[in-house]
């Protein structure tokens, strides 16, 4: 189902969009959640277009929020399954928007908060390199990765004290990336729960502004033979 609304900052007349930032809010929310990332987000990169959709399917928790997919009665063998089933809807709007700008997927970066940052790893787990950074706020993987993405960042942030995604699943998500050579960040953020709080969204930005990919630095040491796209990090 094809989203019924999105909020769309855009650079200024006159200035060629040089980055897309695609901004994916959680379970039950709106893309107005989402306001204070993307203004942070518009004012670090003044020739991105940022666009946060909402979710494509109405929230079936009750109220007028949106959803990318059902949590009701979700168990952990099942979350893998209705993630799966999600993903089509949200890859052809990926796609459509890098098309729509003339972008490469390297100049991509897809953030998503809570039930919209699992939305955003798992997109890059099944196509890697569909965006060149993955920013997910208070998120998990609908299960462990097998697998790392190589030509993808990841930059996992989170609230030391959320009740809702506990931040031992992201510290695991962390580890693994690790073992499996990923290229990742990790950010925890001390006396913050379940939210998009202003700390995380400063770090984000700095991580966005500062890190250089992994991939990158690999083949400048002439560990990596194949030319770096620009789309990993750290």
């Amino acid at each position: 189902m094809a989203s019924t609304h999105t909020l769309e900052f855009l650079p200024e007349p006159g200035v060629d969009v040089r980055q897309l930032f695609i901004l994916l809010h959680g379970v039950g929310g709106s893309p107005d959640n989402l306001r204070p990332l993307a203004q942070a987000v518009r004012a670090a990169f003044p020739a991105a277009a940022v666009l946060v959709p909402e979710g494509f399917e109405p929230f079936d928790g009750g109220g007028s929020g949106r959803q990318w997919f059902s949590v009701r009665g979700v168990t952990e063998e099942d979350r893998p399954e209705r993630v799966a089933a999600a993903m089509p809807p949200l890859e052809a709007y990926v796609r459509q928007a890098q098309a729509r700008f003339n972008l490469l997927q390297s100049d991509t970066a897809i953030a998503g908060f809570s039930q919209g940052a699992i939305m955003a790893l798992e997109l890059v787990q099944a196509h890697d390199g569909m965006a060149g950074r993955i920013i997910a706020f208070s998120g998990r993987y609908a299960q462990l990765p097998k697998t790392a993405p190589q030509f993808t960042t990841l930059h996992l942030l989170h609230g030391a004290d959320d009740p809702v995604m506990n931040v031992s699943h992201i510290q695991a998500a962390q580890a693994r990336l690790e073992t499996l050579h990923g290229d990742s960040t990790i950010d925890i953020a001390s006396h913050v729960g379940h939210e998009l709080h202003p700390a995380l969204i400063e770090r984000a930005i700095v991580r966005l502004q500062t890190c250089v990919p992994l991939r990158s630095w690999e083949a400048a040491l002439g560990l990596n033979q194949t030319p770096p796209d620009g789309t990993t990090v750290h």
